[in-house]
């Protein structure tokens, strides 16, 4: 159990409490200038070791920029992309502001005067993943009793506006193959099997399946600090996509003086293609010369796919598995409102269903 006594200052009389920490250590607080305040700390210590919540009193004396390095240090799981973002938002925008800061001092407060500060000079999709990342930062924190709950959690963060999404019909993609010319193939191979460009970058004829009609899509490859790493995908598993006939029939003639190990879509020293180049080389003039909505990016066509496949009547589930989603409620919330054409076809085979029953 938790005693207090008293002790004489320069001030006056002075409270302190002697308690064990749930590591069966003695320490002490001092400083209450009154006894009751001395008593309602101990009876807090108390209860807080017996629910396992105690946190010493030291531990939020930590900084949090060395806590910020220990945490990025222990992410051996990120993908070269997700640890250089996380990189760069630690360096850009969370050290400057909170690196000599103790971690007892990032406060709810001090974190939303932070928020909307970024908020003046920042979009809402870099505050929220500053954010985002100091928040995985405290809740470490959490989990390691250097403080006992994450100020950043339910934070008031900006919203995003809704970007409308861009998709391509079959004839608008066949104008963009078309003006890509020499590469078309890649045109298509986006536009129908929905791959990220960093997935079709790192695609090797091994990765063709043409007797199965499948790509396999495990690697993706990714300009990291003006360099390209090739790592495993977004969601860390490998995935197989249906490739239509006439594409495997293209890519069947685009690979068959290739060696397995080549890239399927190389750049002209035979490395892997860089979105930017890309767009600078020859993207750009064909977006413009085939009509296609201004400004269209590569990665639209990956919204084109999704969009021809529930044309075709994939299920989302289906979807889900051709883009990589970690979830269907992920594609559901991207695309589920491409399924809103589905609810006139469900009311008419009801009426179907149900007409016989009526007459």
């Amino acid at each position: 159990m938790a005693t207090v006594s008293s002790y004489d200052t320069a001030s006056g009389k002075r409270w302190e409490v002697r308690y064990r920490t749930p590591e069966r250590t003695t320490t002490r607080k001092r400083g209450f200038t009154s006894k009751r305040q001395a008593q309602d700390f101990a009876a807090t210590v108390e209860v807080e070791k017996m629910t396992g919540s105690y946190v010493a009193p030291s531990a939020g004396r930590v900084l949090f920029g060395d806590v910020a390095e220990k945490w990025i240090a222990s992410k051996v799981n990120l993908s070269a992309s997700t640890a250089s973002r996380y990189r760069s938002a630690l360096d850009v925008h969370i050290l400057p502001a909170f690196k000599t800061t103790p971690l007892a001092d990032v406060t709810r407060e001090r974190l939303r005067r932070w928020v909307a500060s970024m908020t003046e000079t920042s979009s809402a999709a870099t505050v929220r993943k500053n954010v985002g990342v100091v928040s995985q930062i405290l809740d470490q924190a959490v989990e390691d009793s250097r403080i006992v709950s994450n100020p950043a959690a339910g934070l008031d963060l900006p919203r995003i506006e809704h970007e409308e999404r861009r998709y391509l019909t079959p004839h608008q993609v066949d104008l963009l193959a078309k003006a890509a010319d020499g590469h078309a193939v890649l045109v298509y191979t986006l536009a129908y099997c929905g791959l990220r460009f960093g997935e079709a970058a790192a695609l090797t004829v091994a990765d063709v399946n043409l007797d199965r009609g499948r790509l396999r899509i495990h690697r993706s490859a990714t300009v990291v600090d003006s360099k390209v790493v090739v790592s495993s995908t977004k969601s860390n598993n490998g995935r197989d996509v249906p490739l239509p006939r006439f594409l495997a029939e293209m890519l069947a003639k685009h690979t068959e003086s290739m060696s397995p190990e080549q890239l399927v879509f190389p750049d002209s020293r035979g490395g892997h293609l860089r979105a930017n180049n890309v767009r600078r080389r020859w993207w750009n003039d064909a977006v413009k010369a085939s009509g296609v909505p201004e400004g269209l990016t590569p990665h639209e066509l990956r919204h084109t796919a999704a969009s021809l496949a529930i044309s075709a009547g994939a299920s989302i589930k289906a979807v889900q598995r051709m883009l990589g989603h970690s979830s269907a409620a992920l594609t559901l919330d991207r695309y589920g409102h491409l399924f809103d054409d589905d609810l006139g076809m469900v009311a008419q085979r009801l009426h179907d269903l149900a007409r016989p029953h009526s007459t």
